[in-house]
């Protein structure tokens, strides 16, 4: 079971360096090891904090990475609801990514087939694992616990098969999405979730620190044999009673 850790920094100013640093460290390590790094992206803020911070990096060299997609909105990628469409267009064009490394949804496909033709893509650059082992996955969550495109009490949180699986009644518009599952986030080598801002406090606290009632989807983030980080800023961590690690920019984890 995953050793987490909660790491605070003053503000997402702060958190978003040791976030590039964390994705490096990660890749230097997974390339030496395996000759690639696997790494999967959420949208929302992550994507304006990674597209400043990584191309800023020397010497960085995305060569050997490989990159998909925790979840996805069906959506054409030229439609701002689409996550691929914002990365590419604020990160992909200034890194060395190589384009056959980037797994997208085919978004002219229905929903259930598209979660099948995204399936049959990811197992394809992971032939090896009956789950996708990711070197890491970067997570973000809603003010309602959600994760990935798994929510509250909904059905797909039980999946136990299925790698990818759609979802076409996604309480948070745009309805139809595929969505990354729990056997396949919970493989991953390292998970991080980054967490900003106030309005994520209330939610952030039960998450950590338990509720009654069921566990938050983001609570369920609990990988099998690998690393879970927690990086928060203090306006998100402000509710937060548990031990916490205190760090500022310069930090590396």
């Amino acid at each position: 079971m995953a050793c987490r850790r909660v790491v605070v920094f003053p503000s997402s100013a702060e958190l978003g360096p040791v976030l590039a640093q964390l994705v490096t460290s990660r890749a230097e390590k997974a390339i030496t090891s395996r000759g690639r790094f696997t790494l999967g992206l959420s949208g929302g803020s992550l994507v304006s904090m990674l597209s400043k911070e990584l191309p800023v990096l020397p010497d960085l060299d995305c060569s050997k990475w490989v990159v998909a997609f925790c979840d996805e909105r069906l959506v054409s990628f030229d439609d701002p609801e689409s996550t691929y469409g914002l990365y590419k267009g604020q990160l992909f064009s200034k890194v060395n990514i190589p384009d056959n490394g980037i797994l997208t949804i085919d978004s002219s496909l229905p929903v259930n087939e598209c979660a099948e033709d995204y399936t049959r893509k990811l197992k394809e650059a992971f032939p090896d694992d009956d789950f996708p082992v990711f070197d890491l996955l970067l997570l973000g969550m809603g003010p309602d616990g959600h994760t990935c495109s798994l929510f509250p009490d909904h059905p797909l949180l039980e999946e136990t098969k299925k790698i990818v699986a759609p979802i076409s009644d996604s309480p948070k518009p745009p309805p139809q999405r595929v969505t990354m599952t729990f056997p396949v986030v919970n493989s991953a080598r390292c998970v991080a979730f980054v967490s900003t801002g106030g309005s994520k406090a209330p939610v952030l606290k039960e998450v950590l620190e338990g509720r009654e009632g069921p566990a938050f989807p983001a609570a369920r983030v609990v990988p099998t044999n690998g690393e879970l980080f927690w990086l928060v800023d203090d306006p998100a961590a402000a509710s937060l009673t548990i031990q916490v690690e205190r760090q500022g920019s310069g930090a590396k984890l």
